[in-house]
């Protein structure tokens, strides 16, 4: 367990930047922080001029999802296509983004928030900067140059994972549009603005199968640590972070196929 005056030494301790702009992914569980005490915490840390970010993503909307897979496994056809056909659409303003954890839902569902709009992967997020970073998603993008993370990565934000690992890094997402060789690309559907409306699109063939990894071979001196709860805090620059991140993945080769949206 933790409390208030803890979750904040911590962020103090990390040196996450006042009016600066960071990127979070969190696992609240076990802490007895309510997702509001947390929010507000991170936000008093980055003060008036700061912008919290989290990952908004849904693929529950998604019939090429890692999630629609897991939820459909054992059903005949007829029950998958009832399933598909009950798929509810992506709505901005109001699709939840339960995955994404509660911390994620309670700053997309916090008034003056803003999202983008892509309709698999969006980011919400609140502070002075939040419209002008999430403001460009192209429906087709993902995750690559055309997403609120390039725009994160220019902004030189910080990247929190608050008791969780390098594996939910979105970041490192960036980084495989930015390798070399370009990795393929794959199709990707969803449905958007009401049922039975689906999109296609093709878009790279994401994987994260080797985030976790990359994540611990990052320079120490790039990386801060300290721990909440008994699991670690960890903060990095995001340039850093993307740019490591791109090296080794380029080094490594082919990359198998993991990430589902």
């Amino acid at each position: 367990m933790a409390d208030i005056d803890h979750l904040r030494h911590v962020l103090s301790g990390l040196g996450v930047h006042q009016k600066g702009v960071l990127l979070v992914h969190a696992s609240l569980g076990g802490t007895g922080l309510a997702p509001t005490v947390v929010r507000d915490a991170l936000l008093d840390t980055l003060g008036p001029d700061g912008t919290l970010v989290v990952p908004a993503f849904t693929p529950e909307n998604s019939d090429t999802s890692r999630e629609y897979r897991l939820t459909t496994e054992g059903m005949d056809r007829q029950e998958r296509e009832a399933f598909r056909a009950s798929m509810p659409p992506f709505e901005p303003a109001a699709t939840a983004c339960p995955t994404m954890g509660a911390l994620a839902e309670c700053v997309r569902t916090t008034h003056g928030s803003v999202r983008s709009t892509h309709p698999q992967t969006s980011f919400a997020g609140l502070g002075r900067r939040a419209a002008d970073l999430l403001s460009d998603h192209d429906p087709f993008c993902h995750l690559g140059e055309r997403s609120p993370l390039a725009a994160l990565y220019e902004a030189d934000a910080q990247i929190l994972l608050l008791r969780v690992g390098f594996g939910v890094c979105s970041a490192f997402h960036l980084a495989e549009y930015r390798m070399t060789p370009t990795p393929p690309t794959r199709t990707y559907r969803c449905v958007v603005e009401e049922k039975g409306n689906w999109i296609e699109y093709e878009d790279l063939d994401l994987y994260d199968g080797d985030f976790e990894l990359i994540g611990s071979s990052l320079p120490r001196d790039l990386v801060s640590q300290r721990e909440l709860a008994g699991k670690a805090v960890v903060l990095v620059g995001m340039r850093d972070a993307v740019d490591a991140a791109r090296d080794r993945m380029s080094s490594a080769g082919a990359r198998r196929s993991d990430v589902q949206m």
